[in-house]
């Protein structure tokens, strides 16, 4: 028989948010108010901060946030969150992860989020996310075709009509069943990105179903660079690569990127025309850069540190 459904007050005491930083710069005003006015309020929120030095620590101190010093020498995606995990009260049942740039939309956001607990089988939600005002058409886009209006659960059965798509998440913001995230041995220290999806993939595997919670909403875009994309889209290979079980049990995602393709030049028929031979630049870059990354162990390290965005991975 499936648990009873929670109120939303219910979850206030056993939840936590944690959100890893590094000179989260002016967005951190807007991020600290956007939190400290969510209601129900979570009981613990901690910064795990990477030795930032723009003066975001005094502002966090003075919103009431705990701040844990993490080295950056020592930072990693996956295992950061892991460690804020491991150190987090025994009472707490649900962690809430946001990243240092994602605003959230509403004092209900989180709340809406937690929401998608009450199935019981929900090992993970994560919530909509919305451009930033000053996101770029193409930035937008992004946001519109990952991130639809509606709600959806997902579980392992769905890998054959979603393939990889079935694991997405986004640690932007996500919320994550501690006794789940524990029986599938938390994060992964060992993954250059993507450890959102990566532990998403090892939870529909134990039998547990994603969550997506479209009325959970947050600010959060990236107007990337050509450069910039061009590397994160390296390290998304050198990811797939590396975890190519990943591939292998849930598929490809080459259908999806077509479908994305088709979808941003409408967006930018409509929106922004002027913008379309620089997507489709940008197209040609990102699939270089992931073929790169996808055969990565061909490259010398000096070259993989200079495609790479996330270059400490590769110390």
């Amino acid at each position: 028989m499936p648990a009873p459904s929670r109120t939303l007050a219910s979850f206030s005491e056993n939840v936590a948010v944690l959100v890893p930083t590094y000179n989260p710069g002016p967005l951190w005003v807007d991020f600290l108010a956007s939190l400290q006015a969510q209601t129900p309020t979570p009981a613990h929120c901690w910064v795990l901060d990477s030795e930032s030095n723009d003066g975001s620590l005094a502002k966090t101190a003075q919103a009431g946030m705990v701040v844990h010093p993490v080295e950056r020498k020592h930072f990693n995606h996956g295992g950061t969150r892991q460690w804020g995990i491991d150190r987090l009260p025994a009472e707490v049942e649900f962690v809430v992860f946001l990243t240092q740039d994602a605003v959230l939309a509403d004092p209900q956001a989180i709340g809406r989020l937690l929401s998608g607990f009450a199935d019981p089988e929900v090992a993970a939600v994560y919530g909509r996310q919305v451009p930033h005002p000053q996101a770029s058409a193409i930035a937008a886009h992004a946001r519109h075709f990952n991130y639809p209006e509606q709600s959806q659960t997902r579980r392992w059965s769905d890998k054959e009509r979603l393939g990889i798509k079935a694991c997405f998440l986004s640690n932007a913001f996500a919320a994550y069943r501690l006794s789940a995230l524990r029986e599938v041995g938390g994060f992964s220290s060992r993954v250059i990105v993507g450890e959102d999806t990566h532990l998403a993939a090892r939870l529909l595997q134990k039998g547990h179903a994603i969550r997506y919670e479209a009325q959970a909403l947050v600010y959060h875009s990236h107007n990337y660079s050509l450069t910039s994309e061009f590397a994160r889209y390296f390290d998304t290979g050198v990811f797939h690569h590396d975890e190519n079980w990943m591939i292998r049990d849930f598929g490809k995602a080459g259908r999806e990127g077509l479908r994305f393709l088709k979808s941003e030049i409408r967006f930018l028929v409509r929106n922004a025309p002027w913008r379309l031979p620089e997507a489709l630049l940008r197209t040609a870059l990102k699939a270089l850069a992931y073929r790169l990354g996808c055969t990565h162990t061909r490259w010398p390290l000096a070259l993989k540190k200079q495609l790479s965005m996330h270059k400490g991975f590769w110390a």
